[in-house]
């Protein structure tokens, strides 16, 4: 596997809320057993409140709320629309579970969503990317296979196992689409950086978002205690914040 992405992964697990978490707690156990009770609070003390915070709905909800209110459910009525561009997501290939237990959360809402669109656009084309990591298979044929299994023809289906991230799916979209117009599904929270990513390679993606984290914001979401599916959300949140910041940075 590329170095560099091996990297970027171990880079983005200390940047995000458990990895970083983790490391503050670390440390001031560190210190804590070299006798130096001032750095051990603040290093515990600051890991507990990240915690607090990360874990908080209400905080978690604003994160996740300023992503995926840019980008609305798709509902246009563009019948013209050939290409529908899938992106990736995670995957295992244990053979000894179902295949919709095999593909993540995100994997199946975008599939089902781009064939829901798929099916409303007469003769237009599924694109699957996604490569394979460590697996037998890569995501884009795990989801070339559910859309198969869901009733769409082999003729509708352009799979490419090789794109390892978003920037180098949008660049393989490009030499089959070139500057006509598409459909672009993925995750509500991921819409914007990759809006971003197709846009500056000179692409016009329709955006077409699922799989939404968001919740009303209710005076009763104040009220709610910090839990680990909240912890989870905010993970995603951040994830997307910093891809964008790093997407800036190396634009510059």
């Amino acid at each position: 596997m590329d170095i560099g992405f091996q990297l970027k992964q171990c880079i983005t697990f200390f940047v995000e809320p458990f990895g970083m978490v983790l490391t503050l707690l670390t440390v001031g156990l560190y210190f804590l057993f070299k006798n130096r009770s001032f750095l051990a609070k603040l290093f515990v003390s600051s890991g507990f409140g990240l915690l607090l915070l990360f874990s908080y709905p209400a905080f978690s909800n604003f994160l996740i709320t300023q992503l995926e209110n840019r980008y609305p459910p798709y509902n246009s009525q563009i019948k013209d629309i050939k290409y529908i561009h899938v992106l990736g997501a995670g995957h295992n290939n244990d053979k000894n579970q179902t295949l919709s237990s095999q593909l993540s959360n995100a994997s199946i809402k975008r599939v089902v969503e781009g064939i829901i669109i798929h099916k409303n656009i007469p003769n237009s084309i599924l694109i699957f990317s996604g490569y394979r990591g460590t697996n037998d298979f890569s995501t884009a044929e795990m989801h070339t296979k559910l859309a198969l299994a869901l009733g769409v023809d082999t003729k509708d289906i352009i799979t490419n196992s090789q794109p390892k991230d978003t920037e180098e799916e949008a660049l393989f979209v490009k030499s089959i689409v070139g500057d006509k117009k598409f459909i672009l599904v993925t995750s509500a929270t991921h819409m914007p950086r990759a809006m971003r990513l197709f846009q500056k390679l000179g692409l016009h993606p329709l955006p077409a978002p699922t799989q939404f984290y968001k919740r009303e914001n209710t005076i009763a979401l104040y009220f709610k205690l910090p839990n680990a599916g909240t912890l989870e959300t905010t993970r995603v949140a951040l994830h997307e914040y910093l891809g964008m910041l790093w997407g800036i940075l190396k634009q510059r």
